[in-house]
């Protein structure tokens, strides 16, 4: 039976960051991959947005792995030439009783370390982006964009240059412990390993019960994106005040320009990841346009086209608080990372260093 050192399961940013960061500190490591290809599932379908810290309650997983994600991102990002912009963002609120909220959202984000943050006028909101309406907005100047493909590429090349080797078409049933370490299931072998991470986005739920730990059960939120059709008058990226469940209908500019709405929030009742349902129903994009004209008037009439839709892994429900990250460790030589959803991304370098560190 082949034995190795860690097994990380789950190829996405979040997989790849953790198989890199371990691959770095002399650990022998194998990528398992159930896709054909690296970064097929959560990771291929956000808004590939770096947050800066701003919505996540002081002193939660998510926010401490945010705001130090962001700073390590940033600097991999120069360093490796991959390819983002540090585009800015604009959260408005639309009503005179949203201002107190963008004024408490500022509060909760300096409370967690973001010290750039500027309050607007609707004037000077207006200033920076002339298309837009609003009673006031927040300026977060250190939020961007990533070309997470882009990145993932990096992560990877990164891993296999220290050691780390990639399994692709490989999907792990289940396992358990065995003497020191663990006997997994791999597509009808068995593979030893001393640890296990579970980074399977959302998979993780399911397989950390197939690999007998005890964990919350994982609800999923879909959340669907319409394209512009032609150019955006903006440069910033814009968002609303958050909602139950996400953080609002909003616009983000890619790399080459072209601007997208979304996502919105519709909790799924299929508890199956591989079922799941991913198409984009055109009969959704007037209740985008309405929500988009809250702060952009001038969209004009059936500009947004169906693009996609990603699904969220979530340890929350409907109208429940949202949950943080939860780095699981139940079990000797197993981490589960499990609710792994916004701030994902931005905090994957985060997450990584955090998994080192418990492993």
């Amino acid at each position: 039976m082949d034995r190795v050192e860690v097994a990380v399961i789950g190829a996405g940013v979040v997989g790849l960051a953790v198989a890199r960061a371990l691959a770095r500190r002399g650990r022998e490591v194998v990528i398992i991959e159930a896709a054909a290809a690296i970064g097929t599932g959560v990771s291929s379908r956000s808004s590939e947005v770096i947050h800066a810290g701003l919505y996540h309650p002081p002193g939660s997983q998510k926010a401490r792995l945010c705001v130090r994600g962001k700073a390590l991102l940033y600097d991999y990002c120069r360093a490796r030439g991959v390819a983002h912009r540090r585009c800015g963002k604009l959260i408005v609120a639309t009503t005179a009783a949203g201002l107190a909220q963008l004024a408490r959202l500022a509060e909760q984000a300096a409370a967690n370390g973001v010290d750039d943050l500027r309050l607007l006028s609707r004037a000077e909101a207006r200033t920076l982006e002339p298309a837009l309406d609003c009673t006031g907005a927040l300026l977060s100047p250190s939020s961007g964009i990533v070309d997470s493909h882009g990145l993932m590429l990096a992560l990877l090349a990164d891993a296999e240059a220290a050691g780390a080797t990639l399994a692709l078409a490989s999907r792990v049933s289940g396992g358990a412990r065995a003497g020191d370490g663990w006997r997994l299931q791999v597509d009808g072998f068995e593979l030893a390993a001393g640890s296990v991470v579970n980074a399977a986005g959302l998979f993780a739920g399911p397989l950390a019960q197939a690999l007998g730990a005890d964990v919350p059960p994982t609800r999923f939120a879909r959340g669907h994106y319409f394209a512009l059709a032609g150019a955006a008058p903006f440069r910033h990226q814009i968002y609303p005040l958050p909602v139950e469940g996400g953080l609002g209908i909003h616009l983000t500019l890619d790399l080459g320009g072209h601007a997208r709405f979304g996502p919105d929030v519709q909790w799924l009742a299929d508890t199956d990841p591989a079922t799941l349902d991913y198409r984009v129903e055109p009969a959704l994009a007037p209740g985008f346009e309405a929500e988009v004209r809250r702060y952009w008037p001038g969209l004009p009439p059936g500009a947004l086209q169906p693009a996609y839709s990603g699904v969220r892994p979530k340890l929350s429900g409907p109208g429940e608080p949202a949950a943080d990250f939860l780095i699981e460790r139940s079990l000797p030589g197993l981490v589960n990372l499990l609710g792994i959803e916004s701030p994902g991304l931005t905090a994957a370098l985060a997450l990584a260093e955090e998994v080192a560190l418990r492993l």
